[in-house]
């Protein structure tokens, strides 16, 4: 079968391996669709290092195979799979808190992930789509229960405000989450293509990225609850979020930094700010982060996607794929691959 490798930062190649067996409790997935993250931009330019698996963590297929003992999926299922692999026996993946799991392996970094035609993934870690969705829309099922986990952690209640900081996929999606959660959210972004998705996805307002003295205004019109973080790198939006979030109010870090951030001590300490990070998703009381996640895709897929998914290519492009996702003057906000 063909999988894609990052040889080194900049350069992707498509090359034959072997197709995985399917291991007890496992299934084998046929890949559909593979969305480039932000994360993944992070090695591709040098910033992380680069993996030494074939990447890729937003996968929607068919199981094409299925382990010994997988009695809740069966051949030709459509799936949505979870970006991670827990051990599915320790504490925390007992109570639904499996992204806590020690022995927790990352899709795409540190296990073979869905930029190829076929992946290997734990049974328990794939969530069945609705019937004629199509797969990009499904591929999205990884990046909006990423925001659907922050709002979760957050405790975000109906009428409240959230500042979202970041216009790429995660930032547009965390806003979708907020909203469909009953708050009125604003949101800040660079590119004229964020701007755009920003207000058509149902933000109240779009600031640009560097327009401190509108932030300050928007806080100062009314309090600001939450600032959902999503920018990472080597931004200093930590200090941005603790300058606009009202006292008592809470951060929630998505982003992935790439230097250690600055948290401004004195305004964290006077206004009492609660800072959470949030790792991917999970299951809380029963429902899983993704089940929430395909559920507003069932109801909301078809504009999310049409607002979202700007490009699509095939695996053998893989290489021309990632270097529109790395380059936002290219338009792109998600760029989908088909193999």
């Amino acid at each position: 079968m063909r999988a894609a490798f990052c040889r080194a930062p900049g350069s992707l190649v498509v090359e034959e391996v072997a197709a995985p067996e399917p291991r007890a409790g496992d299934v084998v997935v046929r890949v559909r669709a593979c969305g480039i993250c932000g994360s993944d931009l992070h090695w591709y330019h040098g910033h992380a290092p680069v993996p030494s698996v074939c990447p890729g963590h937003e996968v929607a297929g068919e199981v094409a195979a299925v382990g010994a003992g997988v009695t809740q999926l069966r051949e030709g299922d459509r799936v949505a799979i979870e970006g991670i692999a827990s051990c599915g026996e320790c504490a925390s993946c007992r109570t639904g808190a499996y992204q806590r799991c020690p022995r927790v392996r990352i899709v795409g970094v540190q296990r073979a992930g869905g930029l190829a035609d076929l992946m290997r993934a734990p049974a328990r870690h794939c969530f069945r789509v609705p019937d004629g969705m199509p797969w990009p829309t499904a591929a999205l099922t990884e990046p909006l229960a990423v925001g659907v986990h922050a709002v979760r952690l957050a405790g975000l209640a109906s009428g409240q405000r959230v500042l979202v900081l970041g216009g790429g996929t995660i930032g547009l999606l965390a806003a979708v989450a907020a909203r469909a959660a009953g708050a009125e959210v604003v949101l800040t972004a660079r590119r004229p293509q964020q701007k755009a998705a920003a207000l058509a996805l149902g933000a109240a307002r779009v600031l640009d990225d560097t327009d401190a003295g509108g932030l300050h205004e928007e806080a100062a019109r009314a309090p600001i609850d939450l600032v959902i973080e999503t920018v990472g790198g080597a931004a200093d939006t930590l200090g941005v979020a603790t300058a606009a979030v009202r006292p008592g109010g809470t951060v929630v870090v998505l982003g992935v930094f790439t230097q250690p951030p600055t948290l401004p001590p004195i305004g964290f300490l006077l206004k009492e700010i609660r800072v959470i990070g949030s790792f991917v998703y999970g299951r809380d009381r029963g429902r899983a982060d993704f089940d929430v996640a395909l559920d507003l895709l069932a109801r909301e897929g078809t504009h999310l996607a049409a607002t979202l998914v700007t490009h699509r290519l095939a695996l053998d492009d893989v290489a021309r794929a990632f270097a529109i996702a790395g380059d936002k003057a290219s338009g792109s906000i998600k760029v989908s691959v088909a193999p």
